[in-house]
């Protein structure tokens, strides 16, 4: 039984990047390929932020952040992560973190926290609105 002190911190989870609350009842549940994000980029501080622009990586099935340069499935935008995932901050190295996906909202753009490009936006056109 190990019984030392730990220490965990948390974080609130910004939204601001949510046009209304359309959609946010019915995220779906998805595994996020944490190999295939850049820590400098989507996880400074330990984990990735809510409203990223997701890609669904062809082979196995797995998210990761969208590419328009990828040729790995990633270069066609398919949501945004709904709630921000831990990947680093308990310093547990996994692969794999389960997150939700928003595949049906109104976005913020310059709220995002990382730019999502014309061809990204013309991907989900008719489910997902930029405001």
């Amino acid at each position: 039984m190990d019984l030392s002190l730990k220490t965990e911190s948390f974080t609130q989870d910004r939204r601001d990047w949510l046009g209304s609350a359309h959609g946010t009842d019915a995220p779906r549940s998805i595994s996020l390929d944490v190999s295939r994000f850049t820590k400098a980029i989507h996880y400074p501080d330990g984990y990735l932020k809510s409203g990223l622009p997701l890609g669904k990586v062809t082979a196995g099935g797995k998210y990761g952040p969208y590419d328009d340069t990828a040729v790995d499935g990633r270069q066609t935008l398919v949501g945004f992560l709904f709630t921000a995932q831990d990947v680093d901050a308990r310093q547990v190295a996994s692969t794999t973190v389960v997150g939700s996906i928003l595949l049906h909202c109104f976005i913020k753009e310059s709220k995002l926290p990382v730019a999502v490009d014309t061809a990204g936006k013309a991907d989900v056109v008719g489910r997902i609105v930029f405001v």
